[in-house]
C-alpha cells in the first residue's frame, strides 16, 4: 500500500485504472460528482475500487458539505444547505440551529454510507472574512470562531455518529486567503498573534478528528518559503504543536496550481513536511503514475490506524432514515 488518496476518471473503472491500481495499492479513493450517475452505479464503482486494492477496509472520500460543494445530489440525493446557513440560523435560534445541523449531517452520513462512502471532507473550519476570495465562503459557518468550533464539533459527531469519518479542513485556516489556491498560492501575512485565537482556535478544539487537510496556502509568519502543505515548520510547530493534532493529515489536491514543480517533487515535498497522506483528485494517470513512484510504502502502523478507523466507523448503528428526514424537515420549516 502507498499513503496516497486517487480519483479515477469516471463512472467505472477502466481497464488501465484497475490495473493501475491492483499495482500500487492506493491507501484510499476520492469521489467526484464525474464519478456519479446514480445510486446503484456508485455503490458498484466503490466495490470495484476496493477489489482493485485487494482491501474491504478503504477510505473512500467525498467533499459532500452542502451548497456550492455536494457531488452527490439530486434527483438520487436531497439538496443540502450550505452550512452557512446554520450559521445565520443560530443568531435567530441557537439551539434549534444547532438541532438542524446535526439532523443535517446525520442525513449526508446516511445518504454517504448506503452507497459505500465512508469518509466526508466536512467540515470547514475556516473562519470566514467577507474581504478574502470567495472560494470559502459561505461553505464556512461563519465570521466568529466560537461559533465555528461550537458548529464544527456537532458535525464532527453527527458523522461518525452516522458511521462516516470527518475530514477537518483547511489547516491551518484558509478564511484569510485572498486567492483560490485551485488557481494561485494565495499569501497570508497575519501573524502567528492574530490567528492563534481565530483562525487556529476551532481546529485546536477537534484536534481528536481521525482526518484533517492542509491548505496550500503560505503564512509567511511561520515559513516565508513553503506554504502549509510543504512546510514542516507549519505543520510541525503550529498543526501538530499548538494545535494539537493527532490525527492523519493529509494534502489537500496535489494537482492545485497553487503548487508548482513536477509531480514527485510535490509529493516527496508533502511527506517530508509531515503529511501522511497525499491527496490526488482528478483522476489523470499520467499525474497519479508520478505520485506513485514517489511514494514510499506505508508503514503496518498507518494501514493498521486506517483500517481500526473504517471499522470503529463501521460499528456505527443504521440511521432511521425516515425519523430523522421527519425531524428535519419539521425543524427546517421553523425558520
Amino acid at each position: 500500500m502507498i499513503p496516497a488518496i486517487f480519483g479515477c476518471s469516471g463512472p467505472a473503472l477502466t481497464a488501465e485504472e484497475r490495473a493501475f491500481f491492483a499495482k500500487v495499492k492506493p491507501a484510499g479513493f476520492i469521489i467526484f460528482k464525474r464519478n456519479v450517475e446514480d445510486p446503484d452505479q456508485l455503490s458498484t464503482l466503490i466495490k470495484e475500487l476496493k477489489l482493485s486494492v485487494g482491501r474491504h477496509k478503504v477510505p473512500i472520500l467525498v467533499d459532500q458539505e452542502g451548497g456550492r460543494v455536494q457531488r452527490l445530489t439530486e434527483p438520487y440525493w436531497r439538496k443540502y444547505p450550505a452550512m452557512a446557513t446554520f450559521g445565520e440560523m443560530s443568531k435567530k435560534d441557537p439551539t434549534l440551529a444547532a438541532s438542524a445541523l446535526r439532523l443535517n449531517v446525520r442525513l449526508i452520513a446516511d445518504d454517504l454510507r448506503r452507497v459505500g462512502i465512508n469518509v466526508d471532507c466536512l467540515p470547514v473550519l475556516d473562519v470566514m472574512n467577507d474581504w478574502a476570495d470567495p472560494i470559502v465562503g459561505d461553505r464556512a459557518f461563519s465570521n466568529d470562531p466560537s461559533l465555528v468550533t461550537a458548529m464544527g464539533r456537532i458535525v464532527v459527531d453527527a458523522l461518525m455518529e452516522g458511521g462516516v469519518l470527518p475530514v477537518i479542513k483547511h489547516l491551518p485556516g484558509h478564511g484569510r486567503a485572498t486567492a483560490d489556491s485551485h488557481l494561485e498560492l494565495p499569501v497570508v501575512d497575519a501573524t502567528v498573534a492574530e490567528m492563534v485565537d481565530s483562525d487556529f482556535a476551532p481546529f485546536k478544539a477537534m484536534a481528536d478528528a481521525p482526518f484533517g487537510m492542509t491548505a496550500h496556502i503560505k503564512y509567511t509568519d511561520i515559513d516565508p518559503k513553503q506554504c502549509a502543505t510543504l512546510s514542516r515548520v507549519v505543520i510541525g510547530r503550529i498543526i501538530r504543536m499548538k494545535m494539537g493534532f493527532t490525527g492523519l493529515l493529509m494534502s489537500d489536491d496535489l494537482a492545485m496550481k497553487a503548487l508548482t514543480g513536477e509531480f514527485e517533487d510535490r509529493t516527496r515535498g508533502a511527506f517530508s513536511a509531515g503529511c501522511d497522506l497525499v491527496l490526488h483528485c482528478n483522476g489523470n494517470m499520467d499525474e497519479m503514475q508520478s505520485i506513485a513512484s514517489a511514494c514510499h510504502v506505508a508503514s503496518g502502523k498507518l494501514e493498521k490506524r486506517l483500517a481500526t478507523l473504517i471499522s470503529e466507523a463501521d460499528r456505527a448503528p443504521r440511521a432511521d432514515r425516515e425519523d430523522l428526514c421527519r425531524r428535519y424537515d419539521a425543524l427546517m420549516e421553523k425558520f
